[in-house]
């Protein structure tokens, strides 16, 4: 027998299926403004490749920073871009259907609020420029489902994901995904630097770092806070650069090796782990959680920083983008608040607890205690 739910939800998607309910639903006020946005969402979900190709022309024109200053018009975008008229025309409408552009009064196109807004982020850019590969990898959807175990553009790309000793991966093999995160780093240390107070740290370890970026971040805020980081050698070697470069070589070091087997430093007493969890199985994942909790003196503490599952108005971004994502890249998945929490109390932490952001689409907080 069906639930009283079932029953529901049953009546409601044959209503809404009717052809008679959707055009009386169309032509009815009230009713009208909720019919028309259920069908612009299903519009934007057939539309949206093609909303992700007209971004990935504006960035590879590079036409953000060419409406920077002033506007232009239509001839002169399409001499700077080596476009033709009307390519270029119909480029920029759609930009500016999508808020990326905006047309002014006299015909001239200037930078929209969604194109200002990633002209302020290059993080974004770079995002944008490496989902090419995700979208080659997802050319069939389905092929791709029913074949998880394929090797992919994506997991060529994250070379430790394949990897049988990642601590072995050269310089070369760590460069391009290193400086994409790197790229990708300045929104989410903001919100994680404006969520948590480091004041009260004395020393913290920064596990699966990168190029040094976050810990550099946090240097820069918190003057007196000792800092350590820990990647694989080929990038840790990268981090201990950027490192110099921000003159904090007497306060940061970045050690190297692989974080799942090797023993961590222990004189920290904040451990974070920032967009790493996610990127990793199950099994790996609670080791890495093992192994930080080994780390950690009594009433130390780990600051999770990544974009959660089944997060409130965030969903999209957790459970269709980054499960596709990490699919592709054949390691990880993820996972939600309740999940991870369950993970962190195997491995011995004791009291967990979220922290708020601004932005849960950029990044959502999780602190454990020993």
């Amino acid at each position: 027998m069906l639930s009283l739910a079932e029953r529901w939800l049953s009546l409601r998607n044959k209503l809404i299926a009717s052809p008679r309910f959707q055009k009386f639903a169309a032509a009815t006020p009230g009713v009208r403004t909720i019919a028309r946005n259920k069908a612009r969402g299903v519009f934007d979900l057939l539309s949206g490749f093609i909303y992700s190709q007209v971004l990935l022309a504006c960035v590879r024109l590079d036409l953000f920073r060419l409406l920077e200053k002033t506007p232009l018009t239509l001839d002169a975008i399409a001499a700077r871009t080596d476009l033709p008229l009307d390519p270029a025309r119909r480029l920029l409408d759609a930009a500016v259907s999508l808020d990326l552009m905006c047309r002014l009064s006299d015909g001239r196109y200037g930078l929209g609020m969604n194109g200002a807004a990633i002209l302020a982020n290059p993080g974004i850019e770079a995002m944008v420029e490496h989902n090419a590969i995700l979208y080659r990898d997802l050319t069939d959807p389905v092929d791709f489902l029913r074949n998880p175990e394929r090797e992919t553009a994506l997991s060529r790309y994250w070379a430790y994901a394949q990897a049988g000793d990642p601590a072995q991966l050269t310089d070369e093999a760590v460069r391009d995904y290193s400086a994409l995160m790197s790229a990708s780093q300045p929104l989410v240390a903001g919100e994680i630097l404006d969520a948590y107070p480091f004041q009260g740290h004395k020393r913290l370890l920064d596990v699966g770092g990168g190029e040094g970026r976050f810990v550099c971040s946090v240097g820069a805020r918190y003057p007196n806070l000792e800092l350590m980081m820990f990647d694989l050698p080929a990038v840790a070697a990268r981090a201990e650069q950027r490192i110099a470069e921000h003159g904090l070589t007497g306060r940061a070091k970045a050690f190297g090796g692989n974080f799942f087997k090797d023993e961590l430093p222990k004189s920290a007493d904040i451990v974070t782990l920032v967009r790493i969890l996610h990127d990793h199985d199950d099994e790996k994942a609670q080791l890495l959680l093992d192994n930080i909790r080994r780390a950690l003196p009594h009433n130390g503490c780990l600051l999770i920083a990544e974009p959660l599952a089944e997060t409130p108005g965030a969903e999209r971004m957790g459970d269709a983008y980054f499960s596709f994502y990490l699919m592709a890249m054949r390691s990880g998945r993820p996972r939600s608040r309740e999940t991870i929490t369950a993970m962190l109390h195997r491995s011995g932490f004791g009291h967990v607890r979220p922290i708020r952001t601004r932005v849960p689409l950029q990044t959502s907080l999780l602190v454990a205690q020993t």
